[in-house]
């Protein structure tokens, strides 16, 4: 078993290959970006945030610091794919703070608010208030972040 390379990447931020990385993609500082995950064209990946193996980022996307995104979690952008035309394309916001759970969805056009948590397996068709917690298909209030820390102890 072999693991994957180490990718030293602008202000302390790490990539592990294979992975992709598109063109114009701005990476603050701190990022991970995990093995087999897509980081699409013209996304932005606030400071500290990190994204787990085989997750995908659409083009466009805009991620805040400090954000999570588990593993094989997708994030969309084209409503009514292929469209094969990036003017139809509705870009997805992940503000400061956000946890986006292992194999969660998040259609195209959506904000998930500062602080709120995507539950892993979550299919996201609206926007997600800042400090909540939402969970299921679709997804569905949960309950609160401060709820939700409590229970990680």
């Amino acid at each position: 078993m072999t693991s994957g390379e180490k990718i030293e990447l602008t202000h302390g931020s790490i990539a592990w290959g294979p992975c992709h990385i598109g063109n114009g993609a701005q990476i603050g500082s701190d990022v991970s970006i995990g093995c087999l995950a897509h980081v699409g064209r013209n996304v932005a990946l606030g400071e500290g945030t990190r994204i787990q193996g085989g997750a995908y980022v659409a083009d466009g996307t805009q991620v805040g610091e400090g954000v999570f995104i588990g593993p094989n979690a997708t994030i969309l952008n084209d409503r009514y794919p292929p469209s094969r035309n990036s003017t139809k394309w509705e870009y997805v916001s992940i503000e400061e703070g956000a946890v986006v759970g292992g194999g969660a969805t998040i259609l195209p056009g959506l904000r998930v608010g500062s602080h709120a948590v995507v539950a892993a397996g979550a299919v996201l068709t609206k926007d997600i208030p800042a400090g909540e917690v939402w969970a299921g298909n679709p997804a569905k209030f949960h309950m609160l972040r401060s709820e939700y820390e409590e229970a990680r102890g």
